[in-house]
């Protein structure tokens, strides 16, 4: 895992916090390019879930592993479950349900880090 990714899986993520703001406070459901960016999200997360899991199969591994793959395992059905919520919405509430999920995962995204910098090789 790297800062570089986890600093752009942010930037992403808050930019569908804001878009889900955004359609809230406008009261307007949500659109494609709330999905797109979702799905943006999505993608970098399979990126960093798909290198942490090449660098544990090399031999590095967190020091509380456990912890470490079920925070991985959890932040990627984060953006998933937010867009379904969303897509479920018929109000103008679909948009706090993105918001939330881009929250969640900007945090979730930098306790991997802490998690992942404390290794043993």
């Amino acid at each position: 895992m790297t800062t570089l990714l986890v600093q752009a899986i942010t930037v992403v993520a808050a930019l569908l916090a804001v878009l889900g703001l955004a359609s809230t406070a406008a009261r307007r459901r949500i659109g494609l390019v709330h999905l797109a960016v979702a799905g943006v999200l999505e993608l970098l997360l399979l990126v960093q879930a798909g290198l942490a899991v090449a660098a544990m199969v090399d031999g590095v591994r967190p020091e509380e592993t456990a912890t470490f793959v079920s925070y991985l395992g959890s932040v990627l059905l984060v953006p998933i479950a937010g867009a379904l919520w969303a897509r479920s919405e018929r109000t103008r509430w679909a948009g706090a349900a993105l918001a939330i999920a881009g929250a969640v995962v900007g945090v979730m995204v930098w306790r991997l880090l802490q998690l992942w910098e404390v290794t043993r090789a």
